[in-house]
Formats: C-alpha cells, structure tokens, sequence
C-alpha cells in the first residue's frame, strides 16, 4: 500500500505552485504574452505548460506548507519576481513607443491617435506602426523564446526560497526604466531633427515672403518630411531595436541576479 505523508504533498504541491507563480507573473506582463487580446484562459494553459516543463529542474525548495504565511509569502515573492522580469522587457516597448509619440508629435500629427490594447490608453499613429515593427522584429529574432529561456535559467541564478530578496534589484530595475526616455529620444532624434530644420526653414521663408499662409503650407511639408525620413530610416531600425531588445534580456538577468538574498 502506498502511504503519502502531508510533508511530501505540501512538497509535491509547493513544487509546481510556487515556480508556476513566477511563471505566470511574467507571462502576464511580458510582451506578446501579456497582451490583452490573449485569452486568459491561454495564459494559464501556457503557464501550467511551461510549469510542468520547468518545475522538475527546479533546485530543493523551503519544506514548508504552501498555505501557511512562510509559504504564501514566498508565493508573493515569486510573483514580484515574475512581475518584475516582464516588466523589465515591456520597458523596450515603451521607448520605442515613446519614440512614435515624440516624431508624432513633431510632424503634427498629434490628433491621429488609436486605442493600444497593451496599454489600454491612447497612443499615436507613428507610436502604433513602430511598436508593431518592433514586435516583428522581437518575433523574427525569437526574443520571445529567449526570454522564456531566461525565466527558466532564473530559477537556478535566483533559487526559491524564504529569505529576503536584496533591494539591489529592485533599484535595477528602476535604472532600467531611464532607458525609456534615454532610447526613445535617440530613435525619434533623425526624424525630430529633420523637422526642426524644416521648421526653422518655414519660419525664414515666412519672414522673407509674410504674404505666404504658413499654416496652409507648413502642414503638408512637415508631415511629408516626418514621412519621408521615417521611410529613410525604416532600413536601418532593425540593429537598434534587436539591440534594445538584447539589452532588455539582460537587464532582466542583471536584476534577477540583483535580487539574489545577501548573507547575513
């Protein structure tokens, strides 16, 4: 007869919940999978999936009972960490988005704006294009599977266990989120340029010839010159953005080994 003590099920049980936590955490942050037009029911399926993948190599766990408040701390804490390691990659996104808003913003195009399922507010038109040829570029270099790779791996850099996790990541993380305003400028910067001197062009001409309706002319132009330098630079977006995403995989290792527990 096969006898199960309740130390071996709270052990089977914390197990699977615990890494499926962080899991889940991640999955419901991170770009593509945390997106709104997924299902949830897909989110869970694909989390218990990855779960049974990655739960046998998970080192030894805390023998604790899952339900007892050790146990739903330490669940909390994998959910932080989930959290945090998606949020760390939807930061790419938002430079880059931030980047469509600013050239949108520029060429006068600030009244052409869309609702974002990700973020469920308004974002521009140029926001919108460049966050879907990001997401093509994030599918095409399998960053997704990189970064699945990553959440897997972190369970060994970041093991499960009661201690505290370290502040150090956290304040990671927070310098991570300067590469928002740092990258986007620096995308938007060839378009904003561009306009700045058109702009400073329209305003000599309007001076030389005051009869001109600057208005009826500077609209179209502005909006021409922001088009024909986002085309310009449609060949060349590729490096920086796989770049910003690599960057984003390793800002994500970088934190998760941040958060490691110091000894006392």
């Amino acid at each position: 007869m096969i006898t199960i003590t309740s130390a071996e099920l709270y052990t089977w049980v914390a197990s699977f919940l615990w890494p499926l936590t962080r899991i889940l955490g991640l999955i419901s942050v991170a770009p593509l999978f945390g997106n709104v037009s997924v299902p949830a029911r897909l989110k869970l399926g694909l989390g218990v999936m990855l779960a049974i993948v990655i739960a046998p190599t998970v080192p030894t766990l805390p023998a604790m009972d899952p339900m007892s408040l050790p146990g739903l701390l330490i669940l909390l804490q994998q959910l932080v960490i989930g959290l945090a390691m998606g949020f760390a990659m939807r930061i790419v996104f938002a430079s880059i988005e931030l980047a469509g808003e600013v050239s949108s913003m520029t060429m006068g195009l600030g009244f052409a704006v869309f609702y974002d399922p990700q973020s469920r507010g308004r974002s521009s038109a140029i926001s919108q294009f460049l966050a879907l040829l990001t997401m093509m570029v994030y599918l095409a270099t399998n960053m997704h599977l990189v970064l699945l790779s990553t959440l897997a791996h972190s369970f060994t850099s970041l093991p499960i266990s009661a201690a505290t996790l370290s502040g150090e990541g956290f304040r990671h993380l927070a310098g991570w989120g300067a590469k928002i305003f740092s990258a986007g400028i620096q995308l938007s910067l060839p378009i904003v340029a561009a306009l700045l001197i058109t702009n400073i062009a329209l305003g000599i001409l309007t001076r030389a010839a005051p009869a001109l309706n600057l208005f009826g002319i500077g609209f179209p132009i502005t909006i021409g010159v922001g088009f024909l330098m986002l085309a310009l630079s449609l060949p060349y977006l590729a490096t920086p953005m796989t770049r910003l995403l690599q960057d984003g995989i390793d800002a994500i290792q970088q934190i998760t080994a941040a958060m490691v527990p110091k000894p006392r």
